[in-house]
């Protein structure tokens, strides 16, 4: 007598993927408005944004009372004011995006919406957005500057052409793009804005050295290092030449196009915990 042989069935339950697909995206306009948000949502992104505006309106009121008379026009001043904000302005993007992982609310975010490169679409237009608005504070703090400056025997000299508001605009905004780019790439608020500050005060020190030191270094150092290659953005007649452009194409596809391209391929591939 023979009985049959059966196969057991496993039990276990199969494994499920979820089809978004079909789904309706959030729209873009609501991604960049929630960023928008996150950036004062925290004690330390509102107190942030507050010491920057405030550190620009010290450093204006300081130039108005220690500034010598021909170095209170609007152009200087709009230069002191952009100064700061260059230095601090990418610090707040840093944030805006190392927070998701910092403060642990990417699985949040990336759960609302798993399309990754659209909530990355929006926390750039958010930064930029919020980049231009605190330049715009900028440099109406720097116009009050130049309004006070018979306070001091200076005279209210409103000298600002194209190339000025030009040359602030980008060098302001390539400062913020090139933190975004960091924070990308490293995800830690603190690593980023360590990197940044290397980027920003060591690297154009030690090619200020090199020139000194090595002949022929200060015709290379415009070709590798992207603060120096901006340069006759920010100073004598504020307007660059052919040859000029081509060292900022070039130092920024080294110290920029490629960390962000590294740094958005990272993002998007991470897992989130």
């Amino acid at each position: 007598m023979s009985t049959a042989t059966t196969t057991p069935t496993s039990t276990a339950p199969r494994p499920r993927t979820i089809d978004i697909s079909q789904d309706e995206p959030v729209p873009f306009g609501r991604l960049v408005a929630v960023e928008t948000r996150k950036a004062f949502d925290t004690r330390a992104g509102r107190w942030l944004t507050i010491s920057i505006v405030g550190l620009v309106l010290l450093v204006v009121g300081v130039g108005v009372f220690a500034f010598p008379e021909d170095a209170q026009d609007y152009v200087d001043m709009l230069g002191v004011s952009g100064g700061v904000l260059g230095y601090f302005l990418p610090i707040l993007m840093i944030m805006l995006v190392t927070s998701e992982w910092t403060q642990r609310t990417g699985l949040a975010t990336f759960t609302l919406e798993p399309r990754r490169p659209r909530v990355i679409g929006a926390k750039i237009a958010a930064g930029l957005g919020l980049g231009v608005v605190v330049l715009a504070i900028g440099a109406a703090i720097a116009a009050v500057g130049v309004a006070l400056s018979p306070v001091n025997g200076g005279e209210a000299v409103w000298n600002l052409g194209v190339n000025e508001v030009q040359n602030f605009l980008l060098t302001s905004l390539i400062g913020v793009l090139v933190g975004f780019a960091l924070a990308m790439l490293l995800r830690n608020s603190a690593a980023a804005i360590v990197a940044y500050f290397v980027y920003t005060f060591i690297l154009p020190a030690v090619a200020g050295t090199l020139e000194a030191l090595v002949d022929g270094f200060d015709k290379v150092a415009p070709w590798v290092e992207f603060n120096t290659a901006q340069t006759p953005l920010f100073t004598g007649d504020y307007h660059a030449t052919g040859e000029e452009w081509a060292q900022i194409a070039v130092t920024g596809t080294i110290w920029l196009v490629i960390p962000f391209a590294l740094g958005l391929w990272r993002l998007v591939k991470a897992e989130v915990k």
